[in-house]
């Protein structure tokens, strides 16, 4: 069999297609193999270019092949799509992946390291803790509105209520409310200690102290963005590395005339989502302080509203993110 340069593999739970071409771009190998033989068969073929959607488990196979000497490329599946021939299918979808890899203009997603991915599940099941207790204080509120108790909006009033409430209801339904009220401490505790494991995190990390610098990201946002961003060199410009996280306007520009709509929402909704969180702090108390960055803060809250100017601060953040990580720097007072 003539060498393989370039092989596509499409990524499922039992049962993987591999596609690979070579030199002269010719198919030279089509194969279906089971999950247990998927490495032995990877190691066996020379080190070339394997290209690889980014999906579940797809960091850890990139590790594995990058073992055996092969250079691994991650894609989004919707920069894939465009290659996909006729219907779609295992095999179709593999030769895609190795049409797509070996463009020169391809969009590639760093491989992340098995601690970055271990710090990343932190903060997945803390938010699904975080979602939970959500969904707990309101099962809570809707169960004392049916008899009547109408307890605010907070969580903190919920809390201090819900106790008080059920001494006048049946037994059944107090013992209801009390069941709720333990698992809600639970929850509680369980997202507090995931807090302080981050805090942590974020202490031992040089580059998430030089983050934690600027205003609007505090411990949870730095550890998340170094966890997930990996080498910063990846990303051109900072305006590629907030593009990316779906910060920039949306285009739908033609004929030489530009027409920019709503964000783009691009890339990690987590991330996009505390940078936001941050930029909510730094607008509140931007009244406060007469720096450079409150000034600009303020006058595009006058001209543009509260809501674009939380996004003009998020994507301004994490521009200076992207400077203090690519460029191994400190940030500079205003």
């Amino acid at each position: 069999m003539e060498k393989v340069t370039t092989l596509g593999i499409d990524l499922a739970k039992s049962v993987f297609s591999l596609h690979g071409v070579g030199g002269a771009g010719q198919a030279v190998l089509r194969r279906t193999v089971r999950r247990d033989q998927l490495v032995k068969v990877v190691a066996g073929i020379a080190p070339c270019l394997i290209g690889m959607e980014a999906c579940s488990g797809a960091h850890e196979w990139g590790r594995r092949f990058q073992e055996h000497g092969h250079t691994v490329r991650l894609m989004a599946p919707k920069f894939v799509a465009p290659y996909r021939k006729s219907g779609k299918n295992d095999g179709n979808d593999a030769e895609a992946i190795c049409e797509a890899v070996a463009r020169p203009n391809m969009r590639f997603v760093p491989i992340k390291s098995a601690e970055q991915q271990a710090v990343l599940a932190l903060h997945r099941v803390r938010q699904g803790w975080i979602e939970e207790r959500t969904a707990t204080i309101n099962r809570l509120r809707a169960l004392l509105t049916e008899f009547g108790v109408v307890l605010p909006n907070r969580a903190q009033h919920v809390r201090r209520g819900a106790h008080a409430a059920a001494e006048a209801l049946p037994e059944l339904a107090r013992r209801a409310v009390e069941d709720l009220r333990a698992h809600l401490g639970m929850l509680d505790e369980r997202v507090a200690s995931y807090d302080r494991e981050l805090q942590a995190q974020a202490r031992q990390s040089e580059a998430a102290q030089r983050l934690m610098q600027i205003r609007g990201i505090g411990p949870l946002t730095a550890v998340a963005m170094v966890a997930t961003v990996g080498c910063a060199r990846d990303f051109r410009s900072g305006r590629q590395f907030a593009a990316w996280l779906g910060l920039t306007p949306r285009q739908h520009s033609s004929g030489g005339k530009p027409r920019l709509g709503h964000i783009s929402r691009r890339g990690d909704a987590y991330l996009r989502c505390l940078l936001v969180q941050g930029a909510r702090s730094v607008l509140l108390t931007a009244m406060r302080h007469s720096d450079r960055l409150s000034r600009w803060a303020l006058s595009v809250q006058a001209r543009r509203g509260y809501h674009k100017a939380l996004v003009a601060i998020a994507a301004k953040n994490a521009r200076i993110a992207w400077a203090l990580l690519s460029k191994n720097q400190t940030l500079r007072a205003a």
